[in-house]
């Protein structure tokens, strides 16, 4: 973990973006699609910390953009070319656009001045979407990923990131995946190797937004 100090340095909020990952209704709300990994992102605190992110994000002008993954009703667009993206076209719960399946899910809050960045195919919340593109205007050299899942979208995230130039934080406990235990083999295995590691409260700490 770094110290206060550093990351208070990288942390200035004229060049760092946060960004949420598929906090959506039809993926951590009640009526997930994907109800082993909502119930995780509750239980564990993932989502309620990345409530508390956006709040601090507001409380200081910090930018927050949303990265929500959708799909058309008539599927044109989507990948089929793994097996996960064929397994979620028979879900009882579609993220179709226009859906309430695809607004970001509470306890989080948008604001006018937030990004909410949709994307139709692949796995990442970054390549093939309007996010770099932001970033680069917004100046930003610090991106800090939280959101879901610790099995494809959050190391996807980080990866593109940091082939971008950009420095990527992570804070340790706004982020789930299932099993639960993956997600710490995975923060401890791969995400130390390249992100900078923090933990809800030490970010908004150096901030200086207080704790909620």
């Amino acid at each position: 973990m770094p110290s206060y100090d550093q990351l208070r340095e990288l942390l200035d909020p004229a060049t760092t973006v946060l960004l949420t990952v598929e906090c959506q209704q039809g993926v951590v709300g009640p009526d997930s699609a994907l109800p082993e990994l909502a119930k995780e992102a509750r239980s564990s605190g993932a989502l309620a910390n990345v409530a508390r992110l956006v709040a601090g994000a507001h409380g200081c002008g910090l930018q927050v953009i949303h990265a929500i993954a959708e799909r058309r009703p008539d599927g044109r667009g989507a990948n089929r070319n793994a097996r996960l993206f064929r397994a979620a076209e028979r879900l009882p719960v579609q993220q179709l656009s226009g859906t309430t399946a695809v607004r970001v899910a509470a306890p989080i809050e948008v604001t006018e001045e937030d990004f909410v960045v949709r994307r139709l195919h692949g796995l990442s919340p970054i390549q093939g979407t309007d996010v770099d593109a932001l970033l680069r205007n917004l100046g930003c050299r610090t991106l800090v990923v939280t959101g879901v899942s610790a099995n494809v979208a959050i190391p996807a995230a980080v990866f593109d990131a940091v082939n971008r130039g950009y420095t990527a934080v992570v804070p340790t406990d706004a982020i789930a995946g299932v099993p639960s235990e993956y997600t710490p083999a995975m923060i401890r295995n791969t995400l130390a190797l390249v992100a900078t590691l923090t933990t809800t409260a030490d970010l908004l700490a150096a901030l200086r937004v207080r704790p909620a």
